[in-house]
This record gives C-alpha cells, structure tokens and sequence, in this order.
C-alpha cells in the first residue's frame, strides 16, 4: 500500500487540521486514561467539526477515528476474565474495528484501512534479531514493574488452571486487536493526510491512553509510549501485520508470564529481576 503524504506547511488550513486530529486523537485521554465520560466526547466532536471546515477528507477519516474510540468506550476496559467479561470485550472491541472498516470500505470506497498479511518479502536478520530484543527487554524489565509498582494487581486473581488459560487467551487477543486497531485503523487513516512522525505521534496518544485503562499505570507510559511509537514506526517501514503483530505478542507472553508469577509467585519462578 503506497501513502502519499503533503508535506506540512505553515499556514493556518494546516494548523487547524493539526489541531482537529489533536482534538480527536486526545480525547482518548480523557475517555480512557482520565475516565471523564461523556466530556471525553467533547473534543472529539469539536475535531471532526473543525476539519470539516478546512478538510471534508481529514473530517470523514477523524470521524471514523472517533468512532472506534466511542464504541470502546462504551464498556470498561477493567481486566474481566468472567464469560460475560471476555464476551464483551470480544464484541466491543471487534467492532470498534469493523465499523469504521465497513464504513471507509463500503460506504467511503476508500482503501486506506487495510490488513497487509502477505508482504512478499522475507523477514531480515535485523527483524529476527529485534525479536529477540523484545523478549530479552521484556524479560529484564516487565518484572519489575509489574511487581514493584503493584500494577499487576490490575488485573484479576488467577484461581486454578482455567483462569490463567483464560489470561493466556485475553492477553493475546487484547494484544493482536492493538494492533487491528490502533496500527491499521487509526495510523493509517492519520498516515493519508499527515508526515509519518505526526500521524505516529497521534496515534501513540489513543494507544498509550487505551492501554493505561487496560491496566499499564504507574511508571507504565515510560514503556508503553515509546512501545507505541516503534510499533507505528515498524508498520510503516515494513507494511507487515504480521511482523507487528509477532512484535506484541511476543512482548505480550512475558507480560502473561509475569502477571502468573505476580499472582502465584511459586510459578514461572525465572525472573531474576522480580523484587
């Protein structure tokens, strides 16, 4: 998929699309990070309306963008491993990715939101090794802050075998959904009409927001922004789903395996830098 992106200019069009996609791409701070619904809703509408009055393009692509947000938002993204609570999560968060595809797709007939599964091209020793990277970081770092911090404990008691199959199954469907929506939905809507630095920089602010409710508090943006950032920066140099998505996950298994051994510390006792 081939993005063309204007350069930014400095001239006020330019500056009151800035602001419209702030606006849109902030509220999820105070819709998930801060909580503040229904003012969350606020900015998002005045977004839209403001990129609607320099941008009808950047406005339809924003509201689409605030539309996945406001289909989130309609649950609590409290780490729930009840029937109901994964059901709803399974729904909520599947459409707040097919809607705004549906939508873009068959009513906009636009391709900007697209899946890219099969690139063509093989992974380099450099993605393989960064693979790599990511489980040994993981590994040295999440301990600690899981533990220390107590964050863990924003995630529910593990009580039997079925509950962490469970945990197993939400940490990596939660995890490839990041990517579905927070990658190929809001990124790359923001990545037709802004340079790939600023379109990353808005996205990361949905995706940093969303992920804090999840549970990722205390010194927790420390990791998940720049998290947030490489991700956006990896799709956007490798077109592969695939790859950003093996990234997460395999982030994600330490991140299973910590919230085990936090729960029930004589399990998956390996960690040398747990407290």
């Amino acid at each position: 998929m081939t993005v063309t992106v204007p350069e930014l200019r400095a001239d006020t069009r330019t500056t009151v699309r800035i602001v419209a996609a702030v606006l849109v791409c902030g509220a999820a701070i105070l819709l998930f990070a801060v909580h503040v619904r229904p003012l969350g809703y606020v900015p998002l509408v005045l977004g839209v309306a403001l990129a609607a009055a320099v941008d009808r393009r950047l406005a339809r692509d924003l509201a689409l963008i605030g539309i996945g947000q406001a289909i989130i938002s309609t649950i609590s993204l409290k780490a729930d491993l009840s029937n109901a609570g994964m059901t709803r999560f399974a729904v909520v968060l599947s459409l707040a990715v097919l809607v705004p595809w549906a939508i873009s797709r068959f009513v906009f007939r636009d391709t900007a939101i697209q899946f890219p599964v099969g690139t063509g091209r093989r992974w380099t020793r450099t993605q393989w090794l960064y693979l790599a990277i990511v489980v040994a970081f993981g590994y040295l770092v999440l301990p600690y802050y899981f533990i220390s911090s107590g964050v863990y404990m924003n995630w529910p008691d593990l009580d039997g075998g079925g509950d962490i199959a469970r945990l197993f199954v939400g940490v990596n469907a939660v995890g490839l959904w990041d990517e579905l929506f927070f990658i190929c939905v809001v990124f790359a809507l923001l990545r037709t009409h802004f340079p790939m630095w600023l379109a990353n920089l808005l996205q990361s602010l949905v995706f940093v927001s969303f992920l804090w409710e999840l549970g990722y508090r205390e010194w927790g943006p420390v990791l998940t922004i720049p998290f947030a950032l490489v991700q956006g920066w990896i799709f956007a140099r490798t077109k592969s789903l695939p790859y950003v998505v093996a990234v997460h996950l395999l982030f994600d298994a330490v991140v299973f395996a910590v919230l085990v051994h936090a729960h029930h510390p004589e399990l998956l006792d390996i960690f040398v830098t747990a407290p």
